[in-house]
C-alpha cells in the first residue's frame, strides 16, 4: 500500500510540475489565506474521521467485552448444572444401594420363613405318621381290650379306659394345635410373599423413573455441550475478525510512516514526530503536500490543476484514492 501511494504521488507531481529541478525552500515565503483555510479544513475533516473511527472501534471492543462476559456467565451456569447432575447421580447410587440392601434383607427373611415352614411340615408329617402307627396299633390291639382292662387293673396307671382315651384326646388336641399353628404360619408366609412382590414392583417402578430422569438429564447435558461448542466457535470467529482489523490498522500505520519518512527525506523537513504517533505523521505529510501545491500554484499560477484545492488527498481507510479530476 505504501509503495503504490508513493508511486502515485511521484507520478502526479511529475506530470503536474514538469520541472527539471525544485527550487530551494524559502522559509520567508507566505502562503495565501485561501491555502491556510483549506489546510485547516482538511485537517479538521481528517480529525473528525479519525475520531469517528476511534469511537466505532471503542464500541466494537465494548460489545466484545460484553459478549465475553456473557460467555463466562454461561460457562459458570453449565458448571453448576454439571455439579448438580453429579450430586444427583451420587444420590441415585445411594438410593439404589439402600433398595438392594432392603431387597436382600427381605429375601433373607423369606428364606428363614421357608425354612421354618419346612421344619413345621416335617414335624407335622412325623406326628401324623406317629398317629397312624398308634391307630394301627390300637386297631391291632382292639381284641385285647379285656387284656388291657386286666393290665389297667394290675398297673393302676389309669383309673379306667376313658382316662386312657382322654390321654389320647390330649394328643389329638396337640395335633390340632399344631395344625392351627401351621395354618397361621402359612397365612403369614403368604402375606410376606405378597409384601415382597409389592416391594419388588415399587422398586422396579422407581428404577424405571430414575432411568428416564437420567436419560433426560443426559440429553440436557449434551445440548448444553453443543451450545458451548457453538459459542466457542463464535468467539474464535470474533477473535479472528479482531485480529484482521488490528493487522489492517498496522498496515495503515506502516503506510503513513513510509509516507512521512519519504516526505521528510525528500523535502528535508524535520522529522519531530514519534514513530507511534500516526496522527502527527499524517498531519506532517498533509502539510508538506499542501505546501508543495501552494508552491506549484505560485510558480505556475495560470496552469490548471495546480491550485491547492485540487491536490490529491491521502488514501482513505477504505482503500480508495481521491482523483483530482473528480473533485
Amino acid at each position: 500500500m505504501a509503495f503504490h501511494l508513493e508511486e502515485d504521488l511521484r507520478t502526479a507531481f511529475r506530470d503536474k510540475l514538469q520541472l527539471q529541478s525544485v527550487p530551494a525552500w524559502d522559509a520567508t515565503t507566505l502562503l495565501p489565506s485561501t491555502s491556510l483555510l483549506l489546510k485547516r479544513r482538511e485537517v479538521a475533516e481528517l480529525e473528525r474521521a479519525l475520531q469517528s473511527q476511534r469511537e466505532e472501534f471503542g464500541q466494537r471492543m465494548e460489545r466484545l467485552a460484553q459478549r465475553r462476559q456473557q460467555l463466562a456467565q454461561r460457562k459458570e451456569q453449565l458448571q453448576d448444572v454439571i455439579l448438580k447432575f453429579d450430586a444427583f447421580l451420587k444420590a441415585l447410587a445411594a438410593r439404589q444401594e439402600r433398595a438392594l440392601r432392603r431387597a436382600e434383607k427381605a429375601r433373607a427373611q423369606a428364606a428363614e420363613q421357608d425354612a421354618e415352614v419346612l421344619r413345621l411340615h416335617q414335624e407335622l408329617t412325623g406326628l401324623l405318621r406317629h398317629r397312624e402307627r398308634l391307630a394301627q396299633r390300637l386297631q391291632s390291639l382292639h381284641c385285647f381290650g379285656e387284656y388291657l382292662q386286666a393290665v389297667l387293673a394290675r398297673t393302676g396307671q389309669f383309673q379306667d379306659v376313658p382316662a386312657m382315651l382322654a390321654h389320647f384326646g390330649a394328643l389329638a388336641g396337640a395335633r390340632a394345635l399344631l395344625a392351627q399353628q401351621v395354618e397361621a404360619r402359612q397365612e403369614q408366609l403368604s402375606q410376606e410373599q405378597a409384601r415382597l412382590q409389592r416391594y419388588q414392583e415399587e422398586v422396579s417402578s422407581e428404577l424405571l423413573r430414575t432411568s428416564a430422569e437420567l436419560a433426560q438429564l443426559r440429553a440436557q447435558l449434551e445440548a448444553a455441550r453443543q451450545d458451548v461448542i457453538q459459542e466457542e466457535s463464535h468467539w474464535a470467529h470474533i477473535q479472528s475478525t479482531a485480529t484482521q482489523k488490528t493487522l489492517l490498522l498496522g498496515q495503515i500505520k506502516l503506510a503513513v510512516l513510509n509516507l512521512f519518512q519519504l516526505a521528510t527525506t525528500r523535502l528535508k523537513v524535520p522529522a519531530d514526530a514519534a514513530l507511534e504517533d500516526t496522527e502527527a505523521q499524517l498531519d506532517t505529510v498533509l502539510l508538506c503536500m499542501q505546501d508543495l501545491a501552494a508552491i506549484c500554484a505560485e510558480l505556475h499560477p495560470g496552469q490548471p490543476g495546480l491550485c491547492p484545492p485540487h491536490l490529491p488527498a491521502a488514501t482513505s481507510h477504505g482503500g480508495a484514492k481521491v482523483n483530482p479530476s473528480e473533485e
